[in-house]
């Protein structure tokens, strides 16, 4: 068996594990699979799975919209158990995937193609009420119709995606290959063998589709094209339509993410962007978990960490579709490091709840509460051809054994990793919001990158992971001026909200270097356009600290 089936066998007994352990039980028995074909207003037909149970209807009704064919399996799996639980399910095959006509091309056609289905169920007689449901991209077919959505349509269950997908591809300038590069590769309408991480690494990569992967993608080269949010194309055409939905979603939504899922930043900003009447009536629901809702602390198994999808969306379902109730606001939390739940009528916190703590980095490799008086600063060389290799992260797809809080190498593991680490804390400390790096650097490079891992280290000495990210100097901020070789600039590095209790008697940990790969692409240390770059050139980097130069980790802390 290989690894990939492997996962899948259990990825389906823990779904069938999810339903059997919910509160919702077996009230009926599942009908026979339909299939059918719906047509698309340009005359595509698609191919639609129909699960009905063994009652007379009508039914509450799911609709899913899918583009892996691999998922064919789970999908059975899924209307078999909403069958019993008294849903009938609609499972339509994106097009161009699976047995579906027309040409696969990612994002574009799920508009149109989701409101010919939703027009399509509002004439089956056998559909009551309608909730879509989805998570990855399978969340994104809910999105695009979650302003133009029908009669029958009463809510929406949106797992592990949103609506903003700059953030979902770049931060500050770095692209987030690990998720897109990967994602082009395993859905490029054709068969890709070549290597994921040699494929990352190619230069120029805007042409790694047709010297490696055996065909042009012009939606690929369109988002390698883009690193910057304020890049037109990120507001006009399809993204720029999905970041506009949510402030004109038609119906409560349940917002289902993980502190570890990649697609977290994006989802926050949607929640965000609901406009108010329908955020009054909707959930948002984040738990310490990765994009395949399990556990990404390694080492550690909390009590309460509830790493599940379908026990919460069995409880949306039946509030929205079986009770037809309208929702209130609510919203749930994970506590990492305390293993616990909390609840709020907003997120983030208001800033009043709030507090700034920084801890500034001194030359010894400390972190303290006070800054140096005195100038001071670290040097390392950094070589794109040698790049720090991902050691667990957030914005990570396609790595799978890296996702999350892993356990951290010493100190010193490599020159170009300079560590900063506190006194042991003399209290909890209970973080909640969005943690950023200010640092003083100045390169060698006319532009280049630099990255910080934010660490726990427990009092035996063991160090995980927490929240990592990047910039690079020419994108810190939007308009940033050319930078100068040798001249000291102020640039932050800003990481993704996270509810989370460092302890007392821990230690906070952070390491700065200039990469973090397959994480993120490698920086090649020129200035330009990185996916236009063919020759990698060695930085020397220098983190300045002190006097005027107080480079400091920032923590928005509770209480």
């Amino acid at each position: 068996m290989s690894d990939i089936d492997d996962f899948l066998t259990r990825y389906l007994n823990n779904i069938t594990n999810q339903y059997e352990s919910s509160r919702f039980k077996p009230e009926c028995e599942p009908g026979e699979r339909e299939t059918t074909k719906v047509a698309c207003r340009d005359g595509v037909e698609l191919t639609v799975d129909i699960f009905k149970p063994a009652t007379p209807g009508p039914w509450p009704t799911i609709v899913v919209r899918c583009p892996y064919p691999q998922q064919v399996e789970l999908w059975k799996l899924h209307g078999e158990q909403l069958n019993r639980r008294g849903y009938a399910m609609v499972c339509e095959w994106c097009r161009g995937t699976y047995t579906s006509g027309g040409t696969w091309e990612p994002n574009v056609n799920e508009r149109n193609d989701g409101a010919d289905l939703l027009a399509w169920c509002e004439q089956q007689d056998w559909i009551d009420v309608i909730g879509l449901w989805g998570t990855s991209y399978l969340s994104l077919t809910c999105w695009t119709v979650a302003d133009i959505t029908t009669s029958k349509v009463a809510s929406i269950c949106a797992n592990h995606y949103g609506t903003d997908r700059f953030s979902s591809a770049y931060q500050k300038g770095s692209f987030r290959c690990d998720v897109l590069t990967a994602w082009a590769m395993q859905n490029a309408g054709h068969p890709v063998s070549a290597d994921y991480l040699e494929s990352a690494r190619h230069l120029p990569q805007m042409t790694v589709d047709e010297d490696m992967w055996g065909g042009r993608l012009d939606w690929y080269r369109d988002w390698i094209s883009h690193p910057k949010g304020t890049d037109s194309y990120w507001d006009e055409g399809f993204w720029g339509l999905l970041k506009q939905i949510p402030s004109r979603v038609k119906v409560p939504m349940f917002i289902h993410e993980g502190w570890f899922d990649h697609h977290l930043g994006s989802a926050l900003t949607g929640y965000a962007a609901l406009n108010e009447d329908i955020k009054k009536h909707s959930w948002l629901r984040i738990g310490c978990w990765n994009h395949y809702f399990l556990n990404p602390l390694e080492g550690l198994e909390p009590e309460n960490l509830d790493a599940t999808e379908v026990p919460a969306a069995l409880e949306w379902f039946d509030l929205t579709l079986k009770q037809k109730k309208t929702p209130e606001r609510k919203v749930e939390y994970y506590e990492v490091g305390d293993d616990s739940w909390h609840t709020s009528t907003s997120w983030p916190l208001p800033a009043e709840d709030t507090k700034q703590v920084k801890l500034y980095l001194a030359e010894n490799g400390s972190l303290a509460g006070v800054a140096a008086q005195s100038a001071s600063s670290v040097e390392y060389d950094y070589d794109p051809e040698n790049p720090v290799m991902t050691r667990g992260g957030e914005a990570l797809l396609t790595t799978m054994n890296e996702i999350g809080a892993r356990i951290q190498p010493e100190p010193g593991y490599r020159d170009d990793v300079i560590t900063f680490e506190s006194e042991p804390l003399e209290h909890d400390l209970h973080i909640q919001g969005e943690i950023s790096v200010d640092l003083y650097v100045s390169s060698s490079a006319p532009d280049t990158a630099f990255t910080a891992k934010l660490m726990c280290v427990d009092p035996d000495g063991t160090a995980r992971n927490y929240r990592t990210s990047i910039t690079t100097i020419g994108l810190d901020t939007p308009d940033a001026a050319p930078y100068t070789p040798g001249d000291v600039r102020r640039v932050t590095i800003d990481m993704w909200d996270i509810c989370w209790k460092v302890p007392a008697g821990s230690r906070i940990r952070c390491d700065i270097s200039s990469s973090d790969f397959p994480q993120y692409a490698v920086h090649t240390n020129h200035a330009g356009l990185w996916s236009e770059q063919t020759e990698p050139q060695v930085a020397h980097q220098t983190i300045h600290m002190g006097a005027d130069a107080p480079s400091a980790i920032v923590l928005p802390v509770r209480g």
